[in-house]
């Protein structure tokens, strides 16, 4: 099956096709893990984006039904510079071309990575389209050119549960377990370490939320009612909630005013209130701050970001293509994280209110676990407000 990737600057890319015959529209970014590409593109940050791994290869361990992050994928198409053409892990179901197929979504292999990634580098993602059908060159620039983007769409509304619900009520979906090897044959078995008590009931507002969010938050205790994304303040206060969590999401933050609107009441009510990702953009907005879009933007699990207030660099996974501009802060809100990259911000936290926020995924899923005991700081938090 022959492929193309067109993007909108008129550079065609010819490759081999894999997973659905289909053509797709969306910004093509890359992600510099090495792993994880299930979690990857299950995960509803990535609504209306094509997918570069910069890793060449990319599939070699397939596809499961325990480590996907959302109720299906979310990646417009996925690009890699070579499939797998075996699958070798003891937990695979299917592989990674039959879950494309699957779904419906277009992947292509056999172009150079190197060079789309540098290209991305230097001129910034762009709008592109994936196509594994019969489409001219030609033709495929030209819808490239004309797809609407990221900048000022919504892409929340898409992703976001439509209807609230309580998470793990039967406390079967989040237990944390480590795999371990019988004395004998060697054969992995996994153990699961028991859940504490869910004493603090919280919301959680869903932008596209992970599942790993989830599920770190029931381990550090918390009871955790999540809402839609265009939940109005008042109903998440008939809950009567003692913290509220804004989660990750897709595309452009200053797209959701109903979200800034929601979270700036909530702020007025003072709550503890934690947010990851599109969630501490949308934080950052409400607080009175401004955004801005990324000229590629931070994807992947080795961003090095710093606390400057304990000067600790956390190597962090990240995916987001916008990022909060931190001369529009107010002076009431310190910025106490930073990329060291590209010094962008990676974390607000408010000097007189129970509020922070990160950039980043310290739930990870993939991604190093230096960041996890963000989650026990906002369990301290709430602690301390009560």
């Amino acid at each position: 099956m022959k492929a193309i990737l067109a993007l909108e600057d008129g550079t065609v890319y010819h490759g081999t096709g894999f997973g659905a015959r289909a053509t797709a529209c969306g910004e093509v970014c890359f992600n510099t893990s090495m792993t994880g590409y299930q979690e990857i593109l299950t995960d509803p940050s990535y609504k209306g984006q094509i997918v570069t791994m910069t890793y060449p290869h990319i599939g070699n361990y397939g596809i499961n039904a325990l480590d996907v992050e959302s109720w299906r994928p979310h990646v417009a198409g996925f690009v890699v510079r070579e499939v797998s053409p075996v699958v070798s892990s003891w937990r695979a179901e299917q592989s990674l071309p039959e879950y494309l197929e699957r779904h419906g979504l277009p992947g292509i292999q056999g172009i150079d990575t190197r060079a789309l990634t540098k290209k991305l580098r230097v001129r910034g993602a762009m709008k592109g389209v994936l196509t594994t059908e019969e489409v001219p060159d030609a033709e495929a620039v030209a819808r490239a050119q004309a797809w609407h983007g990221l900048v000022g769409f919504d892409y929340v509304k898409e992703v976001t549960h439509p209807a609230p619900f309580q998470w793990d009520q039967q406390d079967n979906l989040s237990p944390d377990f480590r795999l371990v090897f019988g004395p004998a044959t060697g054969d992995p078995r996994p153990t699961h370490h028991p859940l504490p008590p869910a004493d603090i009931p919280i919301v959680a507002y869903d932008f596209g939320i992970k599942y790993n969010i989830l599920r770190r938050l029931r381990q550090h205790g918390f009871q955790v009612q999540v809402v839609p994304a265009a939940t109005p303040a008042a109903d998440v206060l008939r809950h009567r909630p003692a913290g509220v969590f804004l989660s990750n999401g897709p595309g452009d933050p200053a797209a959701l005013p109903y979200a800034a609107r929601a979270v700036g009441d909530l702020i007025e009510h003072g709550l503890p209130i934690f947010g990851i990702c599109l969630g501490h953009q949308v934080l950052g907005l409400a607080l009175g701050g401004s955004t801005f879009k990324l000229k590629f933007g931070h994807r992947g699990a080795n961003q090095p970001v710093k606390d400057l207030a304990s000067g600790r660099v956390e190597i962090t996974s990240q995916n987001h293509g916008f990022a909060v501009a931190a001369d529009s802060l107010p002076s009431e809100v310190a910025v106490d994280r930073i990329n060291l990259n590209d010094q962008t911000v990676e974390g607000l936290r408010h000097r007189s209110k129970p509020i922070f926020c990160v950039q980043y995924h310290p739930e990870a899923s993939p991604g190093p676990h230096d960041s996890t005991p963000l989650f026990a700081d906002f369990r301290e938090l709430v602690l301390r407000r009560g």
